[in-house]
């Protein structure tokens, strides 16, 4: 605590109007003097004590209180400080840093941290933002009380103000970069990628290897790996520095997750810039679709309204409405109905169809068993195929009866089952995705579903039955034959649901994952492993068709494993979780299956460029009059730290300075009239007798 004081004036009238009656005043005494009054001389005291008087002149005495200067350290502990001995340098230079800035009288220091992770949204899009934490830890201190900022960092920071005025206070700024000069890393960059593509068609993406800080000398190649969803589908060798286009397709609609992965360069610092990841959505051009119903019945219109209801269906439908048995005398060229092309359907442009459907078709002479064994070998080749059997299925003329018995999972018995049902879920479909919770089956054991009134019985060759009928016979089966899907409804009553009978049912819910599946949708599969990361948990989800599962295999960003347990949590599917906290992207294996899934951005900023350098943080430390040093990995090579005056020289080669700004706090204060009332008015009184007596001499 101090003493300070100071005379001050508070004018009794305004300032303006003094100055006026002091000119008047000042003018007539001079015309006084100038006719040779001889008390002029006491007139002007007078006046001068009069105009002492109204600016009222006051001794102020204060008592102060001195305050620290505010001296922050911004401690950078962001992705890329763990890399090398980074983080054990940066945790000595600021033992050092704290030691001696307490030795400094009139200092007060805070620590601030810049830290990057999953929860971290801005700090992961926008890199290190240390000059935020540092406006931050200033938020509540005068910019007169600053004494001035140090960071320990290795450099990489990327809110570096482009002025020293946008800071906000005007004292040095001082770096200490942790990490060796002309470092060495190889890094990936992705220069153009697709948000999106068509299903199986190709997409083109763009990507540079550069080794930085080595001018590319060396090694002119590198390896290249490329995995989709988790599955390599390409190695190439691209040339270092230089644009490589990179082409590929994308297998399935939805997210498709594409990871490219470069070899370790000759100097590495971390291997995570060796890697980019790029999320392309798949998006189905058109799915074509060929309908062919044997005859016309009650349900061809709920398949073909449920089809066309859909945009992205492109759909050729062929009702059979005159077998060429049938005999009835009309001339043929007086037939208005169109000739089924047959050959152009199911030889020249079979391939083109993602799904063929038969509705109630029956073995005639309409197709002959050439094609239909083209439509097995488009079956195993990867095409899909639904089954929609009616009472034919059980005849002599039954599709069974064909070459579609290779592939079609239920032989009939002959015998068909009549009479009111509702269909039911069985214990294999209520673990299949295809069936598991459809709307109003909240029960499966009885569902409130529209009655049916005929099945086909069958019995099951091979496949899994998801929904059966009366006595548990199958109603809907599905298979895998080949490199392609089959699907049968063993009944002819789905158009009852569409029509609302009883309630009606989940056709239009049932058919749209009936074609994903059909179409090998991940989403579809039994057997899937899945991840996403929400916040700062990952979150691992597995659908099986068995009762247990093995353990999943996690990677995390920075290479190291670790093992997660799946807990069951309904019938056929497993979840687990764990914290997030590494930033990057996470590997999850569960046998022969993988998922990833990102935390943060796919490619962080962080990691764009991970050597040590002093170029960003140069201008401005130039600007501010503070110095940058090279800690490296000896931490003496901190700078000595010294108290400053405001405007002096603020950092040299071994020292850096703070400012000492002496603010202080004013806890009382006392005030003290020079010229009170009495004794102005005795004064003025006292030269105004004076002028008086000299002028009557």
């Amino acid at each position: 605590m101090s003493s300070s004081w100071n005379i001050i004036f508070s004018p009794s009238l305004p300032l303006p109007l003094v100055v006026v009656l002091g000119s008047l005043g000042a003018a007539i005494i001079i015309y006084a003097g100038w006719r040779g009054a001889r008390g002029t001389p006491w007139r002007a005291i007078a006046l001068a004590i009069t105009l002492a008087a109204l600016l009222n002149p006051t001794i102020q005495a204060e008592d102060r209180q001195s305050v620290p200067d505010i001296a922050v350290v911004v401690v950078d502990k962001s992705a890329s400080m763990e890399i090398g001995k980074r983080a054990a340098d940066t945790d000595a230079a600021l033992a050092r840093i704290e030691t001696e800035l307490k030795a400094l009288p009139g200092i007060e220091t805070r620590i601030a941290t810049v830290t990057s992770g999953a929860t971290s949204t801005q700090q992961e899009t926008e890199g290190t933002r240390a000059f935020t934490t540092l406006e931050q830890a200033l938020a509540d201190v005068p910019p007169e009380r600053i004494a001035g900022a140090v960071f320990i960092t290795d450099g990489e920071i990327h809110d570096v103000p482009a002025k020293a005025t946008a800071l906000g206070f005007d004292a040095p700024v001082h770096a200490l970069i942790v990490g060796n000069k002309n470092e060495r890393d190889r890094r990936l960059t992705v220069l153009e990628a697709p948000r999106f593509g068509i299903v199986n068609k190709p997409v083109k993406l763009s990507l540079r290897v550069d080794d930085t800080n080595g001018g590319n000398e060396g090694a002119q190649t590198a390896p290249v790996t490329i995995t989709v969803d988790g599955k390599q589908v390409m190695q190439t060798v691209v040339q270092i520095g230089k644009p490589t286009p990179i082409t590929l397709s994308l297998d399935h609609s939805g997210p498709n997750v594409v990871e490219i992965d470069v070899a370790p360069g000759p100097d590495e610092l971390t291997l995570v810039n060796n890697r980019a990841v790029v999320v392309a959505n798949g998006i189905r051009d058109r799915l074509r679709v060929l309908l062919i119903s044997g005859e016309p019945n009650p349900g061809e219109r709920t398949w073909r309204n449920l089809l066309r209801a859909d945009p992205s269906v492109d759909l050729v439908h062929f009702t059979i409405l005159r077998p060429p048995e049938k005999e009835d005398g009309t001339p043929v060229n007086e037939l208005s109905l169109i000739a089924f092309p047959t050959r152009e359907l199911f030889v020249d442009k079979l391939d083109e169809f993602d799904l063929i459907i038969f509705d109630r078709y029956k073995r005639q002479n309409v197709l002959p068993l050439e094609y239909l064994s083209n439509v097995v070998q488009y079956v195993e080749n990867g095409g899909a195929v639904l089954d929609a059997a009616g009472p034919a299925f059980a005849s002599p003329y039954s599709l069974y009866r064909t070459p579609l018995a290779a592939i079609l999972p239920a032989q009939p018995t002959g015998d068909i089952t009549l009479g009111a049902f509702r269909p039911h879920v069985t214990e294999t479909g209520d673990r299949h995705p295809v069936t598991t919770d459809l709307p109003d089956d909240a029960d499966i054991s009885a569902p409130k579903w529209g009655s049916w009134f005929r099945v086909i019985n069958s019995t099951i060759d091979r496949g899994q039955v998801l929904m059966d009928g009366p006595d548990h016979e199958p109603l809907l089966v599905l298979d895998r034959a080949g490199k392609g899907r089959v699907a049968q409804i063993m009944s002819d009553q789905f158009w009852l649901w569409s029509r609302g009978y009883e309630g009606g049912g989940p056709q239009a819910e049932l058919l749209r994952r009936l074609a994903h599946w059909l179409m090998k949708e991940p989403d579809l599969e039994e057997e899937n492993l899945s991840a996403m990361i929400d916040g700062a948990t990952l979150t691992v989800k597995r659908r099986s068709m068995s009762d247990e599962v093995a353990p999943a295999e996690v990677k995390l960003p920075s290479g190291k494993t670790t093992t997660l347990e799946l807990e069951k949590t309904a019938s056929g599917r497993f979840e687990a979780q764990m914290p997030a906290s590494e930033l990057g992207l996470y590997r999850i294996t569960e046998g022969d299956r993988v998922a990833v899934a990102a935390a943060g951005p796919l490619n962080p900023l962080e990691f764009e460029d991970v050597r040590a350098t002093e170029k960003l943080m140069k201008p401005l430390t130039s600007a501010t009059g503070g110095g940058v040093y090279w800690v490296g990995t000896n931490a003496e090579d901190t700078p000595n730290l010294r108290t400053i005056r405001p405007g002096k020289a603020a950092a040299g080669d071994t020292w850096a300075g703070f400012q000492h700004n002496e603010q202080y706090l004013i806890r009382a204060v006392r005030q003290a009239p020079l010229l009170a009332g009495p004794l102005a008015l005795m004064l003025i009184l006292g030269s105004l007798a004076l002028a008086w007596w000299r002028e009557g001499r």
